[in-house]
């Protein structure tokens, strides 16, 4: 998990309790080795900024391009996003998604909805949002892979990379986490 701010705690708890190995990544150079990487919900802006101050934008786009697991869910959805809306500053911008930041509304307008999700069988999948983006379009080679009941993608893929605008962390529905960690090339792997 990328630690830099937000909640990388819920997604370390659900990896660990699936029995996966985590670690808290707060430097560039703990990167290398690693399997896959989240990069979680929090606040956009102060994640783009210690990205930026931390020397992690190029690192962490060769890590997109490795071919490696990446998801970035909320903030991480916005931080990989190529084009987004007020984001004061680059993320990452490897995923060919625009993305609005905040376009549910604010905190008290948090829903929970049920979606049918690609790559995820059984019942539909509970999420979460909250402070929650909208992803506006996808373009190819990203592909929308779950929307809402009025068409609104929630959640896309690009080859290793996912973006979800929900909180798949803070449900006890680990179907997400399992399908992420089957999306990328981990040949490269170490941790």
């Amino acid at each position: 998990m990328l630690a830099l701010q937000g909640d990388f705690r819920e997604h370390r708890e659900m990896l660990e309790e699936m029995g996966h190995a985590t670690f808290e990544i707060r430097k560039p150079s703990q990167l290398e080795g690693l399997d896959a990487l989240i990069i979680p919900g929090g606040e956009s802006t102060t994640i783009a900024r210690l990205i930026l101050s931390n020397g992690f934008q190029a690192p962490l786009r060769a890590f997109c391009a490795s071919g490696r697991p990446t998801w970035g869910t909320c903030a991480g959805a916005i931080l990989l996003a190529r084009h987004v809306d007020r984001l004061d500053r680059p993320g990452i911008e490897t995923m060919n998604i625009s993305v609005q930041r905040n376009a549910f509304g604010r905190q008290v307008d948090s829903f929970e909805a049920d979606l049918e999700v690609d790559g995820v069988d059984g019942p539909p999948f509970r999420a979460v949002f909250i402070r929650a983006p909208l992803i506006l379009s996808v373009s190819y080679p990203a592909r929308a892979i779950s929307t809402l009941a009025d068409g609104t993608i929630v959640a896309a893929r690009q080859g290793n990379l996912l973006a979800t605008s929900f909180h798949p962390e803070l449900t006890h529905d680990n179907r997400l986490h399992a399908l992420f960690l089957t999306i990328g090339d981990t040949r490269g792997g170490g941790k």
